[in-house]
């Protein structure tokens, strides 16, 4: 017969010859053998049963018998095999192909044909194991996994028994038997007849030995029935066996226990009826009561070590074994992908009674295997996270159970992949034969999700399907699991200000998640945030740690709080903003004093005056502030300012004397009626500036000197500073309105005259004289690129030109201090022409303008010749100038 080194027994017969060699009996190579009273047991070691397959081969002298299903049950064999391939084979001494020697010495013959990959690669091992047994019972009952077995003693040596000669008539048709049996009459309980052929090959098998008659029986067969004895459901067979010799017929009777087991979680009990009725007609006393394990009796001091009980009450011979004793093993299983485990042992009940009143006894031995059902064992997470990782403990899991793989929620990693990502998986293996994974991921890890319950609080999220795999079934099963850690180990980013005399300074820190805010600021009375057009306007810079802006104190952004004679509060507000839940991650406030004057009293009785929108005027609009005059208004004036000029004797100023001090007041507030700003009441208006100028009526200094001759006369010392000229093309000839940056290109026609005005900037200084040393147009920007055209060479027209420049006279005017710094010539719009063919591109003007020291008459400052202070000469560029597709019509 076949097993399967899997997790049940399966037979299978294969006649396939397949050679091999012949193993060496003997414990060092895995085999093993135990004589247990009338069964022989033999144990393969799971290193012996290399293959998935195990084949049994009975050797009957030169007759190899391959056992199936069948014909071992038929003949007194049985199997049993873990999962792993740990392996026991029972015999009956009593079984088919033993030698038996006068019903004391049995000598088996066993073959043992294991295969690896299938059939392809072939183990043998042959077995011969003698064992003896004495005495027998006068009736034996065996139960054994598989069969049902019963031998009756027939004679003995010592009470020889004599057959008398009965004449029996058999019709010619019925053979009879060698070893004496004619025909069985089974009682199911009704009788039915067989002939032992027919009994045969139905199953049963039957056999006269020296002195014994044996009757086997598999399970449910058609002729067994089940009845209920003291509450435990058995299974009977009975048999009349009639033999050819005389008129001799002999009764049999097994019957065996299917079930009678109570279980808790904790302790296995197996109960057998005390007085077995279908084998028991009248009072017996029970003379041996044994237990064991895998056919092994115990002695008390075993059975204690294990805590094993045996009891016998009024009605049942009880035996408790505790759920996980070293005799049976445990095994992983997962129905509908959840973890359960199951407990096996195979208790052994073995019973001697007497019937009263005769001197027959009855040995009863039951080898029943015992299988705990499904005990659920969902695994448990333990997750400690003491720093910032995930330590996570699972199990606890039997020896048979593998983890696979773990499912994060972007992807599934192998445990290779785990350990190479640096989460440590490890197994972790303990002496009752359990074991545990541990898994360790940081909070830091992308696969961890995130999130802020509050601005300080992150809240670690593990979403996790652990894979795990149940040995050697390669039964699949999950186990999904969340965990969470909540850490207040956010650090806010933080924001530091300082002010100088101009400018306020800021720096914001980035914290730990980075910048995941947004800054607003204060801005213009309204929030707003810190975009690009603002970050380039306060000049922001950021690296990896930190941004900074600068925000000066008049900008927009910087609210004004308190005007003094010669200083100015002003703030700037900066607010950082976690924008998905709009909670406030830091609010910073700075304010900062600046010089500032805002009223000037000169000694000419003139008064400069500034008037500044504060914050508590936030509806103020400066443009329509005036003086007690209303018709004094502002020489300038903005949304944040007014600058207001004038003299001391107008605009309703008023004097006061005060002793030795002359005291001149006016008030800049709103006029009413202005039709744009309300005032609140005719004596509260929304805004008021007192400006105040202070006079010494007499004011008398005392100052001494000494006079002494100069022998040289007083000479400056020469200084460098900035000089400023420009170069503007005017609207007409009236140089009153010039074009403007914007206006470029300006078209012109050709020969239209181009008015041209080079001025000096920023200097009141008489002595300096503008002279136009060089211009020439240039069809680029560069102005020396080619072609170019002279329009003033050495501070003269240009005699080659047929339209010769026009130099324009310069009179003082309210726009013009100094005439002499500024110079204006004209000339016709023209074009460049190449091969005959006119350019119509752009045109530009260039000039080398010259200042001349005007005290030194000489050179270019005389008369169009080159005599500079210092030489010092700019250079200046006007255009550009464009040809349109118009007739002759230029853009400039």
């Amino acid at each position: 017969f076949i097993c399967c080194t899997h997790f049940s027994v399966t037979w299978i017969l294969l006649s396939v010859a397949v050679s091999g060699f012949t193993g060496i009996f003997s414990p060092d190579n895995g085999l093993r053998s135990a004589c247990l009273g009338n069964v022989l047991r033999l144990t393969l070691d799971k290193t012996l049963a290399v293959g998935s397959q195990l084949e049994i081969d009975a050797i009957d002298g030169t007759d190899i018998i391959p056992l199936s299903h069948t014909l071992a049950a038929q003949c007194g064999y049985s199997i049993e095999s873990d999962p792993w391939g740990n392996t026991k084979v029972f015999a009956s001494l009593l079984g088919c192909y033993v030698d038996n020697q006068a019903d004391v010495v049995f000598t088996f013959g066993l073959r043992l044909r294991m295969y690896r990959d299938g059939l392809s690669e072939q183990v043998k091992h042959d077995v011969t194991e003698t064992c003896s047994y004495s005495p027998w019972a006068s009736q034996e009952i065996l139960c054994d996994r598989n069969y049902m077995e019963v031998s009756s003693l027939m004679v003995t040596p010592e009470t020889p028994v004599k057959i008398v000669a009965v004449t029996i008539s058999f019709p010619p048709q019925v053979a009879v038997a060698p070893n004496g049996i004619w025909k069985m009459t089974f009682h199911t309980p009704d009788p039915k007849v067989m002939l032992l052929t027919d009994a045969q090959r139905a199953g049963y098998g039957a056999m006269m030995t020296q002195t014994r008659l044996v009757i086997r029986s598999p399970y449910n067969m058609a002729e067994t029935y089940s009845v209920e004895v003291a509450g435990v459901p058995m299974e009977v067979v009975s048999v009349s066996t009639y033999y050819k010799l005389g008129s001799l017929i002999v009764d049999s009777a097994a019957a065996c226990p299917t079930g009678g087991v109570v279980f808790t979680d904790k302790v296995i009990t197996w109960h057998v009826p005390r007085r077995i009725t279908p084998l028991i007609s009248s009072a017996v006393k029970i003379l041996e009561t044994h237990m064991g394990i895998y056919g092994q009796r115990l002695d008390k001091t075993k059975m204690a070590a294990r805590h094993y009980k045996l009891s016998v009450t009024e009605s049942h011979v009880v035996i408790e074994i505790p759920v996980g004793s070293p005799d049976g093993y445990y095994k992983s299983h997962a129905p509908d992908y959840a973890y359960h485990i199951t407990y096996t042992i195979e208790p052994m009940l073995e019973l001697l009674w007497r019937a009263e009143n005769t001197q027959a006894d009855t040995r009863y031995k039951v080898l029943f295997p015992i299988t705990t059902p499904l005990m659920p064992r969902p695994p448990h997470v333990i997750d400690i996270h003491e720093q910032s990782v995930f330590d996570i403990l699972l199990g606890i899991f039997l020896h048979d159970v593998e983890l696979m793989n773990i499912t994060f929620t972007t992807r599934v990693l192998t445990v290779a992949e785990c350990n190479a990502r640096g989460f440590d998986v490890q197994e972790h293996h303990f002496a009752n034969g359990s074991k545990t994974f541990s898994i360790r991921v940081p909070f830091s890890d992308e696969l961890v999700l995130k999130r802020n319950p509050d601005p300080l609080t992150t809240v670690y999220v593990l979403p996790l399907v652990f894979g795990l795999l149940v040995l050697p079934d390669q039964t699949p099963f999950p186990h999904p699991a969340e965990l969470e850690a909540s850490r207040e180990d956010v650090v806010l980013p933080t924001i530091t200000g300082s002010c100088d005399q101009e400018n306020f300074y800021f720096s914001v820190k980035y914290g730990s998640q980075q910048d995941n805010f947004q800054t607003v600021m204060l801005h213009a009375g309204s929030w707003r945030e810190l975009d690009i057009e603002l970050a380039k306007l306060y000049s922001l810079t950021d690296n990896s740690t930190h941004f900074s802006i600068v925000v000066p104190f008049t900008a927009p952004a910087a609210a004004f709080e308190l005007v003094h004679f010669k200083s100015i509060r002003a703030r700037v507000d900066l607010l950082l903003l976690e924008m998905l839940n709009m909670w406030q991650l830091a609010d910073f406030s700075l304010a900062c004093y600046f010089p500032l004057t805002t009223t000037e009293c000169y000694a000419n009785g003139t008064v400069t005056a500034l008037a500044v929108k504060v914050e508590s005027v936030s509806n103020l609009n400066p443009e329509y502030l005036t003086l007690r005059d209303q018709s004094c208004k502002p020489a300038f004036s903005n949304d944040r300012f007014a600058f207001f000029s004038f003299k001391l004797n107008s605009c309703g100023t008023t004097r006061t004397f005060f002793d030795n001090v002359m005291v001149y007041e006016n008030e800049i507030a709103l006029p009413y009626n202005t039709g744009q700003q309300s005032r609140k009441g005719p004596f509260t208006p929304e805004y008021r500036h007192t400006i105040s100028c202070y006079y010494l009526l007499n004011y008398t200094k005392t100052m001494a000197f000494r006079a002494s001759p100069r022998s040289t006369n007083p000479v400056a010392d020469p200084g460098v500073g900035h000089l400023v000229v420009q170069i503007r093309l005017s609207q007409d000839s009236s140089y009153a309105l010039f074009y403007h940056s914007g206006d470029y290109p300006v078209e012109k026609y050709l020969r239209q005259p181009l008015y041209f005005e080079v001025e000096l900037m920023q200097s009141t200084d008489p002595q300096i004289e503008v002279v136009l040393e060089n211009c020439w147009a240039t069809l680029h920007k560069d102005r020396t690129s080619l072609p170019s055209w002279d329009l003033i060479i050495d501070g003269c027209e240009n005699p080659d030109d047929l339209y010769l420049t026009v130099f324009h006279p310069v009179v003082a005017d309210t726009r013009i201090q100094v005439p002499a710094h500024i110079k204006r010539f004209s000339i016709k719009m023209f074009t460049f022409t190449k091969d005959d063919a006119v350019l119509k591109e752009q045109l530009f003007v260039h000039c080398d303008a010259v200042l001349c020291d005007t005290t030194k008459p000489d050179g270019i400052c005389s008369g169009q010749c080159a005599n500079a202070l210092s030489q010092y000469k700019k250079q200046i560029s006007s255009g550009p100038v464009l040809l349109s597709d118009s007739n002759l019509f230029w853009k400039i």
